[in-house]
């Protein structure tokens, strides 16, 4: 006969340990220790052998999709939402999740039925939101309820075109005797929505809650179990919102959504690259301009510096929107190879509109706008610089370029300084080839008219 052992399991983080503790040694939760029985040999199931298939007899077929009413959205989803796919959408408290599937909801139920299951809000403060958005109902039902068994025997028989979940972490299944949020309970939510989706074709939209260090709240797995994870960013001081797809099991994840945050919800950006050049200072030292790409989209921003002399001992490095050490970085070259006396100023560098820049195309602008601000001398407004800094002071070229450059020549901006060894096509603007960062410094600083 089997022998069995008693484990203790946490039922907020699904640890396991040998011994009852009163405090989770691994998320420090009190009193979420639980004894469960475990056997320690496992009887073999004999099983018959599966057959495999090979592959030149499988024929690849077009996912079919279906649009959501928002542009920015099946952009990010590769083209619209898939029958039978689960979706998650996480972000900050506050940032606009549920305003954001409130707007596709309202936009799929003008022609189809669309199901809103809620276990945060009544139905009452929903329609509240509904109608400050000045939003259409149309198709729209909803549902209050967190028992996912009762929200799967509603949605068989309602069989409705979408349904959404606001949000995962209050959902509860009956299988695990465990109050809503832990792992066990999303874990067993999530696959239960899954398997249905899969069997019926409903598509599934749920919302999930992010920890404080910004990751989705619930197990690890949660973002594997589910067909695609979407995150809301975006800065609550700032009216932008970008939708970011870090994974896609039916498209590319390097798609990006671009929103403005108004009095009647989220509005569409499609030229991200007015928005963040709208009210940029004319002959401003400090001030420069770069391009960046998301997905299949390029749009520019403006890198701001700010040097002022320091006070106490040490200099201050303050970077906001781009990597800490990436500046550092950069500082180094401007001291070390073109002689800049950084030792004694305290550096501030800004992107404009709370972006954040992620890729090395923006190190020139970075430099120029320091150099910039250190000899008070503006870089000319229709100027972009575009190029990735080496530690020998070399420019190297970045990918994408022809894409930056078409966005720049489209608003109107005639100088654009690139490395020497770029290739794109010279178009309407003058492209201004550099070997190092001192000369592109010293053409992006050249006596303009003005």
């Amino acid at each position: 006969m089997p022998k069995s052992k008693t484990i203790f399991r946490c039922a907020k983080c699904d640890s396991q340990f040998p011994t009852w503790q009163g405090r989770c040694p691994e998320c420090g939760g009190w009193g979420t220790l639980e004894a469960q029985a475990q056997s320690n040999e496992r009887a073999a199931v004999q099983k018959p052998a599966s057959k495999s298939t090979p592959f030149e007899s499988l024929r690849g077929r077009e996912v079919e999709r279906f649009q959501t009413g928002l542009n920015e959205v099946d952009r990010v989803l590769g083209g619209g939402l898939v029958p039978g796919s689960v979706t998650l959408i996480s972000g900050e408290p506050g940032i606009g999740k549920s305003t954001l599937v409130i707007q596709i909801a309202s936009q799929l139920a003008k022609q189809r039925a669309v199901l809103f299951v809620s276990g945060e809000e009544s139905g009452d403060q929903v329609k509240l939101r509904i109608d400050r958005l000045g939003l259409a109902v149309g198709s729209l039902q909803y549902l209050g309820e967190t028992n996912i068994e009762s929200v799967l025997a509603t949605v068989a028989a309602e069989k409705p075109r979408l349904a959404i979940v606001d949000s995962i972490q209050t959902m509860t299944s009956d299988l695990i005797p465990s109050e809503a949020g832990t792992v066990g309970q999303v874990r067993t939510v999530t696959l239960a929505l899954m398997e249905y989706a899969k069997q019926s074709g409903c598509p599934f939209i749920i919302i999930g809650h992010v920890t404080k260090e910004g990751t989705v709240a619930g197990p690890k797995t949660l973002e594997h179990l589910v067909d695609t994870v979407l995150a809301l960013e975006g800065d609550a001081q700032h009216a932008y919102r970008l939708l970011r797809s870090t994974k896609n099991r039916f498209g590319s994840t390097n798609e990006v959504g671009v929103f403005s945050m108004e009095a009647k919800g989220l509005a569409e950006v499609p030229n991200p690259s007015a928005l963040f050049l709208e009210e940029r200072p004319e002959s401003a030292s400090g001030s420069v301009v770069t391009a960046t790409v998301e997905g299949s989209r390029a749009w520019l921003v403006e890198v701001q510096a700010l040097v002022n002399p320091t006070v106490f001992g040490l200099p201050r490095r303050i970077a906001s929107g781009i990597d800490f050490n990436r500046l550092q970085l950069i500082l180094a070259v401007l001291g070390r190879r073109l002689g800049f006396k950084l030792g004694a100023l305290d550096v501030f560098v800004n992107v404009v509109g709370g972006f954040k820049l992620t890729e090395p195309a923006a190190d020139l602008a970075i430099a120029a706008a320091v150099a910039s601000a250190v000899k008070n001398h503006p870089v000319s407004s229709k100027t972009v610089l575009i190029g990735e800094v080496g530690l020998a002071g070399e420019l190297r070229s970045v990918p994408n370029l022809d894409l930056r450059v078409n966005e720049a020549v489209r608003l109107g901006f005639a100088k654009i300084i690139v490395s020497a060894g770029s290739q794109t096509k010279m178009g309407k603007a003058e492209i201004v080839r550099a070997r190092t960062v001192g000369e592109a410094l010293s053409s992006a600083l050249e006596k303009t008219e003005r």
